[in-house]
């Protein structure tokens, strides 16, 4: 469908469910983001899992940005094509076909990923090998999330000497998720243990959107990745990271039905606005016109409201404006993102690294 036919248009017009971004709000998270890790003296390098659209990535980088985060190859190649010539994939890639994808794109920006055994890191440097590139490489360290990493500061540095010696292989540094006082802890110690085996961590890299406004009390980090800070959402509403005015990303919906008084039905269901729960939130987003209402149930196609809190209830046929549980995976439900500015479309982003799983 196109369209661009819609700019300039009130965001009224927009047929539902649709997903808006507001632009004065993108670009204030942007500029106090990238000013706060400025002011620290660490590099941004902003995770665009969350909003999949390269003109945002390329906003990040003019604000100061010193390249990008990807999770998977796939979102990797499409900012790739989009033109960004910094790319960090914190992930162990494994398996000729990703394999081979991922030197191609190493012929193409500078590239880095993550390892947390020598396995990994081994199939790295045959692929780089044959194909004649240099892949840099990150030690990931688990500092209590539980997922991938290396389990200690002496494992770090055994995994990052043999990085090292491996052909095709640039050893660059240390990453892990999310950045707290036990990374810190565990990256310090892993960095001065490197630097004392003549091995320095060029890059010591911590992410999460939640731990930026901390990192003034964590030493050791050199860059972070954050990622939903561009939107901000229901989630870091809870923590009391930020506001509703903080808040970017917003899902319009349409209420279809009142079948009783006490509820309202909308045309956004779990594929709009996914089944995530959030952390320890109940209902599924913030109606922004409704504050006092539950979205308790979702089925695929449906959202279903609880009004019994309300003392203003919607009419059929009105559009609400929800702000979702976690931006990342509801941008992932989406062709295409509409930017809004003082109410009107101004400009239509596909959302080009949608459903890039692999």
């Amino acid at each position: 469908m196109d369209y661009t036919a819609m700019v300039g248009y009130r965001v009224e017009a927009l047929d539902t469910p649709a997903l808006t971004i507001e632009l004065d709000i993108l670009e204030r998270n942007i500029a106090r983001l990238q000013s706060c890790l400025t002011g620290l003296g660490i590099a941004s390098r902003p995770h665009v899992k969350t909003h999949k659209i390269p003109a945002i990535a390329h906003m990040q980088l003019r604000a100061g940005a010193m390249g990008i985060t990807c999770q998977k190859l796939g979102e990797a190649e499409v900012m790739a094509d989009a033109g960004i010539g910094d790319i960090f994939i914190p992930m162990n890639i494994v398996g000729d076909v990703k394999l081979a994808r991922l030197v191609a794109l190493a012929r193409r920006v500078r590239l880095s990923v993550c390892s947390d055994n020598a396995e990994v890191a081994a199939g790295l440097s045959r692929a780089a090998v044959a194909a004649g590139v240099t892949v840099g490489v990150l030690v990931e360290c688990d500092t209590g999330q539980g997922r991938c990493g290396v389990q200690t500061p002496d494992a770090a540095v055994t995994l990052a000497q043999e990085i090292a010696r491996m052909p095709g292989l640039a050893f660059r540094g240390l990453a892990t998720f999310p950045t707290s006082p036990a990374a810190s802890a565990f990256l310090t110690e892993a960095a001065a243990k490197l630097a004392t085996a003549g091995l320095p961590a060029e890059v010591v890299s911590g992410g999460g959107t939640a731990a930026v406004f901390g990192l003034h009390e964590l030493p050791g980090f050199t860059e972070h990745r954050a990622g939903q800070y561009v939107f901000n959402d229901r989630n870091l509403l809870a923590l009391q990271e930020v506001t509703v005015a903080d808040c970017s990303l917003r899902v319009r919906a349409t209420v279809i039905s009142r079948p009783v008084p006490d509820r309202a039905v909308l045309d956004a269901g779990s594929k709009t606005l996914t089944s995530n729960p959030g952390h320890g939130l109940i209902g599924f987003g913030l109606l922004l016109e409704y504050p006092e209402a539950v979205l308790a149930r979702l089925t695929e196609e449906h959202g279903i409201v609880d009004l019994r809190a309300c003392t203003r209830r919607p009419r059929i046929g009105e559009q609400v404006t929800i702000v979702p549980n976690h931006a990342s995976v509801v941008v992932n439900m989406f062709d295409v993102a509409f930017g809004v500015r003082d109410g009107r479309v101004e400009t239509i982003w596909p959302v080009l690294a949608r459903g890039m799983i692999r």
